[in-house]
């Protein structure tokens, strides 16, 4: 089972890769007020987490998640029910 540092630290490389500007991706980071992503790349970065975690994250999921650390922890809870 991966562990929510290993499923953190994953999910801050991916983001931080499709981030196109300077700005740092922390933990704390809003996924969409602070990295500039549109709507279409965050879908495309939700599809690119169902792979690399091989789970299906709902919509309804996706809306309560704000930050980071709110993504990894629905990636750590969904990666437990599959």
């Amino acid at each position: 089972m991966t562990t929510a540092d290993e499923i953190e630290a994953r999910i801050l490389d991916l983001l931080s890769a499709k981030v196109k500007s300077e700005t740092a991706v922390t933990r704390e980071t809003n996924i969409v007020a602070d990295t500039g992503l549109d709507s279409v790349s965050v879908m495309d970065f939700v599809l690119e987490l169902e792979d690399e975690f091989d789970i299906n994250i709902p919509l309804d999921r996706i809306a309560e998640v704000k930050t980071v650390a709110d993504l990894a922890k629905a990636v750590q809870d969904l990666g437990k029910t599959s």
